[in-house]
């Protein structure tokens, strides 16, 4: 038996509607001597003012798109100096974080685009260019997405005789001047720098998604640092199974069903910081996403003794024992204070030893401080204060230097020599009168 609840039962909230919108973002076009993926360092690639308008992308209307409207192309010629606008259709391949795009004026973010030719082609001797572009993306400094257009193919140049031109880049463009491109592939990570601590489980985001007309070919992930690299996961489609260094894993399930290509990396070491490399790739095309890993282990402080006595004569050593932290800088400070002080007065008498490091791979250090009887003052609190890239805010433990306590004896010659005062005083004055 159950009973039916009393009362109306509450509907849950239905999810927001999609509503088709045009994303609009400036960009930068990079000349034409630049290939494929990246830019060579200290080439002679020129940068042109662009805009890349995503035609008819769905976001979720959560009531703030009143305001948003179709994009409307300028109503001007076109010439060698003015800006290339791509207009890029995405009605195979999703875009992701499309809402963030969309509202990142308003939400005071900052997008980062950059357009380059992935790939020119000349058929024969006509002055017709094929061409394929790479759209990158920064959000945020964040997410990183990568867009192949394809443009338009020059067979269609050569059936529609009355096509012009694009003035700078030799393809097709459409009657209102704009180049008319297709989404091929995108990928993208909404990652691209971690910190982490030792021991510790993390996902480097990689996605993607292919236009029906493509497959995946094959995925890499590589790892670079300090100069040396080396293949962590690779996988090729048709092949027996992945090969895939211990530590690491990617779902080949998800990978081939969901284009989800995330690494998953356990049990994070020193070792494994440094530049990951994301490379997705198809029988026309690839697309790389670079993740910076960073590794942060906080210090563990210590200070002994916690409490000294104070003794004539006599000079105290405090110990401060930094250990475990990772990257090596460190600051170490010391402070005094009595209960006559309004503020912590800084010392500079501190002495340190060298950086150690550990077999895992962590650094610690000592310092130490000298406290003298003849210009200590009791009872203070001296403190040792270490600041470090994993900690939020600085580490502070203290030791107590405790006021000389009278002894016993001490108390009882002190009596003594008051009473013997007392007395012979008050014979001299008896022997007066």
């Amino acid at each position: 038996f159950f009973s039916l609840p009393k009362g109306p039962t509450k509907a849950p909230t239905p999810a927001p509607p999609f509503r088709k919108v045009d994303i609009a973002l400036g960009c930068s076009y990079v000349g034409e001597d630049v290939r494929g993926l990246l830019h060579a360092s200290g080439s002679s690639s020129s940068e042109h003012p662009a805009t890349l308008v995503l035609r008819g992308i769905s976001v979720r209307d959560d009531g703030n798109l009143d305001d948003v409207t179709e994009y409307k192309v300028p109503q001007e010629n076109p010439d060698s100096s003015s800006p290339i606008i791509f207009e890029a259709s995405a009605q195979s391949v999703s875009i992701p974080h499309a809402e963030s795009m969309l509202h990142a004026d308003c939400d005071g973010e900052e997008v980062n685009c950059e357009i380059s030719p992935y790939s020119f082609q000349r058929p024969g001797k006509g002055p017709c260019h094929t061409s394929s572009f790479m759209a990158t993306l920064q959000l945020s400094g964040s997410i990183s997405i990568a867009l192949v257009l394809r443009g338009p193919h020059c067979s269609s140049w050569e059936e529609e005789h009355d096509a012009t031109l694009h003035p700078k880049l030799r393809i097709p463009m459409s009657k209102e001047g704009t180049l008319l491109t297709t989404v091929e592939f995108q990928s993208s990570s909404c990652n691209t720098s971690l910190h982490t601590h030792l021991g510790s489980s993390v996902t480097l985001d990689c996605r993607f998604a292919l236009a029906p007309s493509s497959s995946l070919s094959s995925l890499e992930w590589r790892r670079q640092h300090q100069g040396s690299g080396r293949r962590l996961f690779w996988y090729q489609v048709g092949s027996t199974g992945p090969a895939a260094e211990p530590k690491v894993h990617v779902d080949v399930v998800e990978l081939l069903g969901n284009g989800d290509a995330s690494l998953s990396l356990q049990g994070v070491s020193v070792g494994d910081e440094g530049t990951y490399i994301c490379l997705v790739s198809t029988p026309l095309y690839q697309a790389q996403h670079i993740i910076q890993l960073h590794v942060a282990e906080p210090p563990r402080v210590r200070v002994i003794p916690a409490v000294v006595s104070f003794e004539r004569d006599v000079t105290t050593t405090l110990t401060c024992s930094i250990a475990g932290y990772y990257p090596l800088d460190v600051s170490v400070s010391w402070t005094q204070k009595t209960p006559e002080d309004d503020a912590e007065i800084p010392l500079s008498n501190a002495r340190f030893s060298s950086h150690r490091q550990s077999q895992d791979g962590t650094y610690s250090i000592t310092s130490y401080l000298s406290i003298s009887s003849a210009t200590a003052q009791a009872p203070a609190t001296y403190s040792c204060h270490v600041s470090h890239v994993a900690l939020a805010e600085p580490i502070s433990v203290s030791a107590h230097l405790k006021a000389p306590e009278q002894t016993g004896s001490e108390g009882l010659v002190g009596g003594f020599i008051a009473t013997v005062i007392f007395i012979v005083v008050l014979f001299i004055v008896l022997r007066r009168k």
